[in-house]
């Protein structure tokens, strides 16, 4: 694995939580590949999500959005 650097905005988030990385959301109760991690502003609320990541299920589907706090590791349940 070809070790990146982090952008200064993601420093603040835990080494595991990066774009390609395998998650579990306990809100769905699913696990996710990050497909990216920025900042959001929802266009219906204008609620602002700073490093929100981008979620999507393993092996293609829609996308969602949560909060940096949400996702575990998938394999530490």
């Amino acid at each position: 694995m070809i070790d990146t650097p982090r952008p200064a905005s993601h420093k603040s988030l835990p080494g595991w939580l990066h774009e390609g990385a395998r998650v579990y959301d306990p809100n769905q109760d699913r696990d996710a590949i990050v497909q990216f991690i920025g900042d959001y502003e929802d266009p219906y609320t204008r609620r602002f999500i700073k490093n929100a990541v981008f979620l999507r299920p393993e092996g293609g589907g829609r996308e969602w959005i949560v909060d940096p706090e949400v996702p575990r590791p998938a394999d530490g349940r």
